[in-house]
């Protein structure tokens, strides 16, 4: 029997079955990473079911694995739940995440933090990670506490603000990107769609390898941590998405709305959080998928017509 060559590093992530959280175990898994990841609801059997809110059970595991990295995806990231569900989106964006920060810290682990753009609130962007946040929603007011609670408990963590994503969803609603392709494929009825919110949609694929690179950068050299903004550089409405995702299936788009006011329902959103990603690019790291390119290899597997299949991949 030969040995099956185990990776050194160790990273853990959490949040292992959301979007983010799929492509984060990939990347770092591909790249000569030993990773391990939890979740909860989702998790068995590919990865660990692990509850954030149980301190007992995040301390086990983490001192059982003793990750060098451990990547913090999992949140309560629907602004709109959040409204409706104050207490528990707290208890995870914030609570579990200042735990973990502590228990990082406790075997020298590395800890990024996922958070968001909507820690702004979008009234002058492009925003540098030293800008002062404002958030307008209770979502970004829970994602900065998470910020706080994290660095409080662990001054060598982590913060890794990013904005809309997008990429190989397990159903339409995983994204606010993918959502809308239903609504770009039956053209027989007409679709409203924002075209006042100016969001930056980012690939998850670039997110994971974001972290994976900044993971590598920080075990040379510990001086990389603190705040960091990472984004897809094409700005583009909801209504504008909606387009380019029409015409990377040539489909048509004529049914499309325009919605130019300011939404009046949910949770109030920042007008134009664009994110300034100069600090990690002067490190050297980075990576953007353009956004045709990245739409397309997520969604072509809900493609209902599947004649355009046949167009579109061959």
């Amino acid at each position: 029997q030969e040995d099956v060559h185990i990776p050194s590093r160790r990273v853990l992530i959490t949040g292992a079955t959301g979007l983010l959280g799929r492509a984060m175990f990939k990347e770092f898994n591909e790249n000569n990473w030993n990773a391990v990841g939890c979740g909860y609801r989702r998790a068995r059997p590919r990865f660990e079911q692990v509850n954030l809110l149980d301190s007992v059970a995040v301390h086990d595991t983490i001192h059982d694995f003793q990750p060098h990295v451990i990547v913090h995806c999992a949140a309560e990231r629907r602004p709109d739940v959040v409204e409706s569900q104050p207490d528990a989106a707290s208890q995870l964006n914030v609570a579990a995440s200042g735990n973990l920060a502590k228990e990082a810290a406790g075997v020298g682990a590395f800890l990024i933090y996922i958070s968001t753009d909507y820690v702004f609130d979008g009234t002058s962007p492009p925003y540098k990670e030293t800008d002062a946040p404002n958030p307008l929603n209770l979502y970004g007011k829970t994602k900065l506490e998470g910020e706080k609670a994290v660095l409080e408990n662990n001054e060598g963590a982590a913060v890794l603000r990013i904005p809309v994503l997008y990429g190989e969803v397990e159903r339409l609603e995983e994204s606010a990107v993918t959502v809308m392709f239903d609504k770009v494929q039956f053209s027989n009825k007409s679709a409203n769609m924002d075209h006042w919110q100016q969001r930056f949609p980012t690939n998850v694929k670039d997110v994971a390898t974001v972290c994976r690179q900044l993971a590598e950068k920080r075990m040379l050299d510990p001086s990389v941590k603190g705040t960091f903004h990472w984004s897809g550089n094409e700005q583009m409405t909801k209504y504008e998405m909606a387009c380019a995702i029409a015409d990377a299936f040539n489909l048509p788009s004529s049914h499309l709305r325009p919605i130019t006011d300011c939404p009046v329902v949910g949770a109030l959103r920042p007008r134009n959080a664009q994110l300034d990603c100069s600090r990690l690019e002067m490190l050297g790291i980075g990576q953007r998928t353009p956004f045709r390119a990245g739409i397309k290899e997520s969604l072509w597997p809900f493609l209902v017509d599947k004649r355009w299949r046949q167009t579109v991949f061959h």
